[in-house]
């Protein structure tokens, strides 16, 4: 295994995910994995009245974006995750990069870059 695996996880807003997915494919994004989390951080909470009673309401719906790459630059996908997800305002996201030790295609028992690769089969 020469090539290095890297692990792009985004966690984001889920309005922008279509424009998102379709970015990515132009770049050579073949893979994508995509979870519904909760989520808080800086942005302020509401207040909603629930049988009479006041409830803060912090955790925000979010969607997480993991995405292994090995041919595909890792700056690459930053830059459009970046480009197509900020709005300037609090709640855009974040972007987490982890180094992969290796990966394993089940099937075919293939490993690193090539566990990544589609195949016709």
């Amino acid at each position: 295994m020469s090539d290095k695996l890297t692990k792009i996880e985004i966690i984001t807003r889920p309005t922008k995910f279509d424009e998102l997915k379709a970015e990515l494919a132009k770049i050579g994004v073949s893979g994508i994995t995509v979870s519904n989390v909760l989520g808080c951080g800086l942005q302020k909470g509401l207040t909603q009245i629930y049988r009479g009673t006041a409830r803060q309401i912090d955790m925000h719906e979010r969607i997480k974006i993991e995405i292994v790459v090995c041919k595909v630059p890792v700056q690459s996908v930053v830059d459009v995750a970046k480009r197509v997800l900020r709005t300037g305002k609090p709640g855009d996201g974040k972007i987490f990069i982890y180094e992969i030790a290796n990966a394993i295609k089940i099937r075919t028992g293939e490993e690193g870059c090539d566990a990544l690769q589609n195949d016709e089969a």
